[in-house]
């Protein structure tokens, strides 16, 4: 496993314009969805009552706020925005991942990154096999999301709720990261030119210890999500937010780490060949 992830890094040295390009990305994407929601909400709760309002005020603040939703078609228009936001994500994504893919597996010797060739070879590869992992991540919730109502509203206290809820949650955990593992694999076949079936066969052997580099990947990941909630919780200013920024880089830098250890433990610390 370490050695995976010391290859891992060098090949995440290697493609540091590409990490800039995703933390550009991730930055852009998490200022317009803001920005999405801010025009959103705001209006609305700008007419909320003041501090000390009539009996009569809340109702008919919560009254008016549903005849905008629902009578202007605020609703609709909303609707269709969000759909474009999670089309342009689900498009958006899976591309960069499969110019990072194509060049982890490309970008060996004196050869330089291969991105955005892999966003031009591979994309039509990489986007129907994330949309099968987002799909299969959330199926459980088709029978979960009633289920939990119901004991939900039938729980006698939220503390028990959370204590019967909680194993079901680290199941379905369990469950996306399995998911997750072999489309993955999957995926690393798909930008190396492997076929399905070797795909398929490399993604199965090799899960457990991919599985296991991503496990190891995850003490440096927590660590840093604990220091930037600390950081955030006892600290304001400008600082905080320069600190806040960095903190998404970081998270680029280790997702991106993580994926090039991943490829290493595919194939083996050297390229695939086409099958």
């Amino acid at each position: 496993m370490g050695k995976a992830i010391r290859t891992g890094w060098n090949l995440t040295l290697r493609h540091k314009y590409a990490l800039m390009v995703l933390f550009l990305y991730r930055l852009l994407w998490g200022f317009f969805l803001f920005r999405f929601i801010d025009g959103v909400v705001t209006p609305i709760l700008a007419r909320y009552p003041d501090e000390h309002p009539s009996s009569e005020a809340v109702p008919l603040f919560w009254a008016e706020a549903e005849f905008r939703l629902i009578k202007t078609g605020l609703v609709q228009e909303t609707a269709l925005a969000a759909a474009a936001f999670v089309l342009i994500r689900m498009l958006a994504t899976p591309a960069l991942q499969a110019g990072l893919f194509h060049s982890f597996h490309r970008c060996g010797g004196e050869e330089g990154t291969r991105v955005l060739e892999g966003v031009r070879r591979c994309w039509k590869k990489i986007v129907p096999l994330y949309w099968l992992e987002m799909s299969l991540a959330i199926l459980p919730a088709v029978w979960f999301f009633p289920w939990i109502r119901s004991a939900f509203f039938a729980a006698a206290s939220l503390q028990g709720f959370l204590g019967w809820l909680l194993p079901y949650a680290a199941l379905w955990l369990v469950w996306a990261l399995a998911v997750h593992l072999l489309v993955r694999g999957l995926m690393f076949g798909a930008a190396a030119g492997t076929g399905p079936v070797r795909s398929l066969v490399l993604a199965f052997r090799k899960a457990p210890r991919i599985g296991a580099v991503t496990l190891g990947m995850l003490g440096p990941a927590l660590f840093v999500m604990a220091a930037a909630a600390a950081v955030t919780h006892f600290w304001a200013g400008f600082a905080a937010v320069v600190f806040l920024q960095a903190f998404h880089f970081v998270r680029v830098l280790l997702q991106v780490w993580t994926a090039a250890a991943q490829f290493s433990v595919w194939s083996g610390g050297t390229p695939v060949g086409p099958s």
